[in-house]
């Protein structure tokens, strides 16, 4: 059924009515999400970063909570991670030549097919990782802790060589961990 209007003022009436109504509407529409999103913010769960391919060379990543972070195939030359909370980051493919790492905590990280060639992991925490083709020529690891860490039989003696020390949080020393002869 067709509604009829008498006038065209009743028209013109009408259709504000409905504007207003609209308008309302979407007010409460985004004021309601707004509330909804600020609500569950304490609630919500916190996203790791992803810095994938990134080229953050030099970069400053002392001291910071990565936890669960991904590198994967980044640049990282030079970059600075010391004392960072890097448990379960992968570095997959990534490069951290000359890369800071020292006091980091690397447990259960990934470092598969990572260059780590004259890295500072002095006193670092690497229980768990998986290291398997990654590239270690020149790191320094005094006091580095590498138990469960699976590498290569020809890179782990090329550790062996390079380790000394204990870990200040693990207590355990680094020759020990990387079960050398």
């Amino acid at each position: 059924m067709t509604p009829v209007f008498r006038s065209s003022n009743q028209f013109v009436a009408l259709l504000k009515l409905l504007r207003k109504q609209m308008i309302i509407l979407f007010c409460t529409l985004l004021w309601s999400g707004v509330f909804w999103a600020v609500g569950l913010a304490g609630f919500a769960p916190a996203f790791a970063d992803d810095y994938n391919s990134g080229f953050l060379v030099g970069a400053d990543f002392s001291e910071r909570v990565l936890t669960d972070s991904s590198f994967t195939r980044a640049n990282l030359r030079g970059t600075n991670f010391k004392n960072a909370d890097l448990r379960g980051v992968s570095f997959f493919g990534a490069n951290l030549e000359g890369a800071n790492l020292e006091g980091a905590n690397l447990s259960s990280a990934t470092l598969d097919t990572a260059r780590l060639t004259a890295a500072n992991l002095k006193n670092a925490v690497l229980e768990g990782a998986f290291a398997f083709n990654a590239k270690f020529d020149g790191v320094i690891i005094d006091g580095a802790d590498f138990t469960n860490v699976e590498v290569r039989q020809d890179t782990q003696m090329l550790l062996c060589k390079a380790a000394r020390g204990t870990n200040p949080v693990t207590q355990r020393n680094t020759r020990d961990t990387l079960n050398c002869p």
